[in-house]
């Protein structure tokens, strides 16, 4: 199985998210991994801060253009009026929890169940996309799965036992979806890996499942020989080693998210 990882630009309108369908039905049985729609993860800060600073009416416009956003992409991506009633009903559920969690906010608990809708709305709305379409396909919840210790560092043995366990009671799908970015944390409330941990939760599954390969899809056609937004005639690189990559990442190559690449080289895959 190949893990593929698709950032927020990939499903950042309807087009988008259509292309990717295309995408990820070539070849062989994969698992994808999403992040919330391009400017989303953005738009969920500005409520928390809203939020913290006691500024609640702010907080709640926010989310009402947040909703107004994805109810703009609901009507572009279906053609089928029970997956469009679906979508609809689905997003009205999060924007309800939002709104709950900016009414009782509690800066630690509150901020990171709000910053977690984003890959959960992305990745629930395009499993319906699949299911229009009719595509062998299964969401997977990463919050089944992915923990980190209360040293804020992945748990690896569980993350295995886990997703092997769930793959395995969800066995026959051609492609699986799943949520970059979240997890559980060592008091099984909902947390983060971090700003471009949708890189870091593929690379995990990746090395926790052996897979033939993790890719990480982006608009960028890889890491190059110096920085494109600096210098002219930039060539991009074919071949790096799993350090020489990750110094790259660490010193700013923002193409890869700087823990991507450590538990891939653990379990020795390719990205």
């Amino acid at each position: 199985m190949k893990v593929l990882k698709f950032g927020g630009t990939s499903v950042g309108s309807a087009e988008r998210m259509k292309k990717l369908v295309e995408i990820i039905q070539l070849g062989e049985q994969k698992l994808v991994v999403l992040s919330a729609m391009s400017g989303t993860t953005d738009r969920l800060v500005e409520i928390n801060e809203a939020a913290k600073n006691g500024k609640t009416e702010e907080a709640r416009k926010l989310i009402s253009q947040l909703e107004e956003r994805h109810l703009q992409t609901v009507n572009e991506l279906y053609e089928d009026k029970y997956t469009i009633t679906l979508a609809k009903h689905f997003i009205s559920e999060i924007i309800e929890l939002l709104q709950s969690e900016i009414s009782s906010y509690k800066p630690s608990v509150s901020e990171k169940i709000i910053l977690a809708q984003g890959e959960i709305l992305s990745t629930t709305l395009f499993q319906f996309l699949l299911e229009e379409r009719k595509i062998n396909s299964c969401l997977l919840s990463a919050l089944d799965f992915m923990k980190i210790d209360n040293n804020a560092e992945p748990e690896n043995d569980f993350i295995r036992k886990n997703l092997t366990e769930l793959l395995e009671k969800k066995k026959g799908f051609q492609i699986y979806i799943t949520q970059g970015f979240i997890c559980t944390n060592d008091k099984n409330e909902i947390d983060n890996l971090g700003r471009g941990g949708s890189d870091y939760t593929a690379s995990l599954i990746g090395g926790a499942l052996v897979s033939e390969e993790i890719q990480i899809w982006t608009d960028i056609d890889g890491m190059h020989n110096n920085d494109p937004r600096i210098i002219e005639n930039t060539q991009p690189i074919r071949y790096l080693s799993y350090d020489e990559a990750a110094e790259l990442a660490y010193f700013g190559a923002k193409i890869l998210h700087p823990s991507t690449v450590r538990p891939a080289k653990l379990a020795k895959v390719p990205v």
